[in-house]
């Protein structure tokens, strides 16, 4: 048997990954723009693509547990794509191979623009912090303290009227 149901499946999650590749390059954009709107749909968006890549990753565990047990191979847990390299013939292997440096690859490439994102959010949210600093007064220290001198220590406040 060949490795083709893999490669199907090796194919798709190569798809999919990178169009969530492109979707956080799009996230990038939308990020610098602060467009709050377009961000929430993008992350919808991701949202799907990540269920769509583990349904497609537990076909690929099916697939690659199917093609180990026609190779007389048994596994008790998922059998990852360089388990399937090494029980195939040449030719699959090569082609196996083939896909998992693109899955790789594509992997390695959407970590570093999620790690770039995640910055941007989070100077976002300093920036935002920062403004929300500047504009709101801080109150003065409310101990109960005693001011020093003839002056009176100011007037406590209270939640509730005692005099009714």
């Amino acid at each position: 048997m060949s490795a083709t149901n893999l490669t199907t499946t090796l194919e798709k999650l190569y798809k999919l990954h990178k169009s969530l590749f492109d979707l956080s390059v799009d996230k990038t954009d939308v990020i610098k723009k602060g467009d709050m709107s377009e961000l929430d749909r993008v992350l919808k968006d991701e949202q799907k693509h990540l269920a769509a890549i583990n349904t497609v990753e537990a076909q690929r565990q099916r697939e690659s547990n199917n093609y180990l047990q026609t190779r007389g191979g048994i596994f008790n847990e998922a059998p990852t794509i360089s388990q399937c390299i090494e029980h195939s013939s040449p030719q699959d292997q090569e082609t196996l191979a083939h896909w998992q440096q693109k899955l790789v690859d594509i992997i390695g490439e959407l970590k570093g623009q999620n790690e770039l994102n995640q910055k941007l959010v989070y100077q976002s949210l300093q920036f935002v912090n920062m403004n929300l600093s500047m504009t709101q007064p801080q109150p003065e220290s409310s101990t109960y303290s005693r001011q020093i001198g003839d002056k009176k220590a100011p007037a406590s406040r209270s939640i509730f009227d005692s005099k009714a």
